[in-house]
């Protein structure tokens, strides 16, 4: 994603990314989170990665919202993002899916 250019750059985004990538620990990331986020905010984001992973093992829309307590609206947004969007939902359930791999070989 080198020549990304994002609608919302800027310094501040920027910083924020910085402070993201800094995150070390599930721990520190749930503090951080915790701090900066509201809990609606937060389960937002992560029943739209529970879609997106859904979305992605070709399960149905009505199958994804009985799951997920997602609407309709919400799953045909991540599913927008994943088709047209800039595949950064797939990046990084590529990255996390090879890591897992990779820990599972170590044992």
């Amino acid at each position: 994603m080198n020549d990304y250019n994002s609608k919302l750059k800027s310094e501040e985004m920027d910083f924020l990314f910085k402070v993201i990538l800094s995150l070390e620990t599930l721990e520190e990331c749930y503090s951080f989170f915790e701090d900066i986020c509201t809990v609606n905010e937060i389960n937002a984001m992560k029943q739209r990665l529970h879609v997106a992973k859904l979305l992605m093992e070709r399960r149905t829309y009505l199958d994804i919202a009985a799951t997920t307590g997602a609407s309709t609206a919400t799953i045909s947004r991540v599913n927008r993002a994943l088709n047209y969007g800039t595949k950064g939902y797939k990046t990084l359930f590529e990255r996390v899916s090879e890591s897992e791999k990779s820990k599972k070989e170590e044992i």
